[in-house]
């Protein structure tokens, strides 16, 4: 699984920064199945596939959206590489609910399929959605999600920006009202970082430290290439 905090970084093109990356990752399939439901600023499935298929294009990689299948769930058991794109995380975890295809998923990943998410897709690779940035648009069954990393993410972290005159909560606020309730740790992942799990590893990856939380204790840094095994 290659776990990103976002599809695009400033000044690159989408999925760019990740390309050469990506290329590896998904080594063993021609096609990707792109599961666009997080449709960010509402744009259609056929257009947020568009983007996925430009994308994959410069990597010699074709990829079809699931809503293209007459069954999401044979779509996903017969797929070779799962994609899952950024948006709103309400959005997706309810979609994913609804064409029952959130355990099909899991059970993908389990079994050897490469995926790849960003954003709300990286957001429900963790035990569930609370640490999402997101509106609350549409209400989904249930927070809880893939469970695949034993750990909450906070994709598109951002740091308070000294002197700033914002009066509304920061990140770390947010987090922090989150672990008034719930104890597992959570990771704030910025832009242009993720985390690469290969079995029973997980390791940060990118240019940047990840801020980890965990319950009862300061928030910290730690740099990049780390092993998060720890958070287990």
């Amino acid at each position: 699984m290659l776990i990103a905090s976002t599809s695009t970084i400033h000044g690159s093109g989408y999925l760019e920064y990740l390309l050469d990356r990506l290329k590896i990752h998904f080594k063993s399939t021609e096609e990707i199945l792109f599961i666009p439901y997080a449709r960010p600023r509402g744009i259609s499935h056929n257009e947020y596939t568009t983007i996925a298929v430009k994308a994959f294009k410069n990597i010699g990689k074709t990829v079809k959206g699931i809503h293209e299948f007459e069954s999401p769930e044979t779509a996903i058991t017969n797929a070779k590489g799962i994609f899952v794109g950024g948006g709103n995380t309400f959005v997706l975890v309810s979609q994913l609910y609804k064409n029952s295809v959130l355990l099909p998923i899991k059970n993908a990943i389990k079994n050897g399929t490469p995926y790849l998410g960003t954003s709300a897709g990286s957001n429900i690779c963790g035990l569930t959605m609370h640490t999402t940035n997101d509106m609350p648009i549409v209400y989904p069954p249930s927070f809880k999600t893939l469970g695949l990393v034993p750990f909450n993410i906070n994709p598109h972290y951002l740091d308070p920006i000294e002197g700033s005159k914002h009066m509304g909560e920061t990140r770390e606020t947010r987090i922090k009202e989150f672990h008034a309730y719930n104890t597992p740790p959570v990771i704030g992942l910025r832009e242009g970082s993720w985390i690469e799990v290969k079995g029973n590893q997980l390791t940060l990856k990118g240019t940047l430290e990840a801020r980890i939380f965990e319950y009862n204790k300061a928030p910290y840094e730690i740099a990049t290439a780390s092993d998060l095994g720890f958070l287990s």
